[in-house]
């Protein structure tokens, strides 16, 4: 996965410490996250970054193309999936909600995850979540399965690369 993707309207670059302000202002958006301090969360992130580096892929810090304003993230994890099938993550701050970003940042991951030999992208959305359901829908994104996880239940989608769209990994 390249290390930075544009859009017409987005940049999304690998996030690292420096976006340690914004991000908290994220976490602190959903009240069954718990908070941590900036330096706390500064780690993290450049943790985050450096296994990113490692592995070849990661989480991009979504910022407007125009205005360089960071408004939430989009990319690859494998917490609960594999390297050769990730799971695809996105979140926006609230006030950028419903502009079409999360679609185009998931989209433009989802692109290059399926160029650079990722056969298989699953997602896992919360049942009360319509929007991101809106979202993988559009992205052709496929309902497998429903599984119950922390007091959560969670609808698993998945989408194989498009024929012809990704070359082995090797």
């Amino acid at each position: 996965m390249p290390p930075e993707i544009t859009t017409d309207r987005l940049r999304l670059r690998l996030r690292d410490g420096g976006d340690a302000e914004w991000s908290l202002r994220l976490i602190a958006e959903d009240p069954s996250q718990e908070g941590r301090p900036l330096d706390e969360e500064r780690e993290r992130l450049d943790a985050e970054r450096r296994r990113a580096d490692e592995t070849g892929s990661g989480i991009y810090a979504i910022e407007r193309a125009d205005t360089g304003e960071p408004i939430g993230y989009c990319g690859l994890v494998t917490t609960r999936g594999t390297a050769a099938q990730p799971e695809l993550v996105y979140e926006l701050l609230r006030r950028h909600v419903g502009g079409g970003y999360a679609t185009e940042a998931a989209a433009a991951v989802a692109d290059a995850a399926f160029e650079s030999g990722i056969p298989v992208l699953w997602a896992a959305v919360e049942r009360w979540n319509a929007p991101s359901f809106r979202v993988l829908e559009k992205l052709g994104f496929t309902p497998a399965r429903v599984t119950g996880e922390d007091g959560k239940v969670l609808v698993w989608l998945y989408r194989k690369a498009p024929r012809g769209r990704h070359r082995a990994r090797g």
